[in-house]
């Protein structure tokens, strides 16, 4: 049965409506990954034993609808996406809880991109009616722009939050130790929630102090982004 969720009328704070969904990130100036012939998603972490799925099998029952914003860090939003897939937490639920050792208490996950990204998330997080492992963006399959084979959608959350190309997903005890990390991932240091509607930005700043640095960069990479895309559509025709 497919259920649709419809998103908030009005943009969180800090935001602004752009009319194309571009490619952005941290590799722009790499192509999308290749993606494997028959792609999958391994989970791991607490397992006892990890367990491979084939996207296909992960997506191909209770397939649900979501209708959500997308909002970017750095302070742009695309409105009215259709994403289709399968809900995260029917997802953990079939798969990652049969296979947790008795006893073992899970509260975060890893989620891991072909493309080297990563996000760990609460699991309580994820867990959200509207949380989905998407395969498909506006009624096409996801391509290499936007996450291709499988995206994680969490509309409550940033763009960062939201990994593309997932590949791994680690279920933790606890969130992994903070590592050392070059200067400019520091002075755009992520928060660990993301949580839009909070305007979690940054990991140590306010999120109306960054605004400024942030608007500055995007200012250069949504027009650079805006001559790649082959059409500008409406937001809420944006596709893959």
């Amino acid at each position: 049965m497919t259920q649709t969720l419809r998103p908030r009328a009005t943009l969180p704070p800090g935001q602004r409506q752009i009319d194309f969904f571009p490619r952005f990130g941290r590799r722009l100036d790499q192509p999308p990954p290749t993606v494997p012939p028959r792609p999958t998603v391994v989970f791991g972490g607490l397992l006892a034993t990890p367990v491979e799925v084939a996207v296909d099998e992960l997506v191909g029952g209770g397939r649900r609808d979501v209708h959500a914003d997308f909002h970017c860090v750095a302070g742009w939003s695309v409105t009215g996406l259709h994403w289709e897939g399968a809900a995260f937490a029917d997802i953990y639920q079939r798969y990652v809880a049969p296979a947790l050792p008795p006893g073992t208490v899970a509260t975060h996950v890893l989620v891991r991109g072909l493309d080297g990204e990563h996000f760990v998330a609460e699991l309580d997080d994820l867990l959200a009616d509207d949380v989905l492992l998407a395969d498909r963006l506006g009624g096409r399959p996801l391509d290499g722009a936007h996450g291709a084979p499988l995206r994680l959608v969490n509309p409550a959350q940033y763009g960062y939050a939201n990994i593309k190309h997932v590949c791994r997903i680690d279920v933790l005890a606890g969130a992994p130790p903070t590592r050392s990390e070059p200067l400019i991932d520091r002075l755009l240091q992520s928060h660990p929630r993301a949580r839009v509607w909070e305007e979690e930005r940054h990991g140590t700043l306010p999120g109306r102090l960054v605004r400024p640095i942030y608007r500055l960069l995007t200012t250069f990479l949504l027009a650079a982004a805006r001559r790649r895309a082959p059409v500008t559509r409406s937001a809420g025709r944006a596709r893959s």
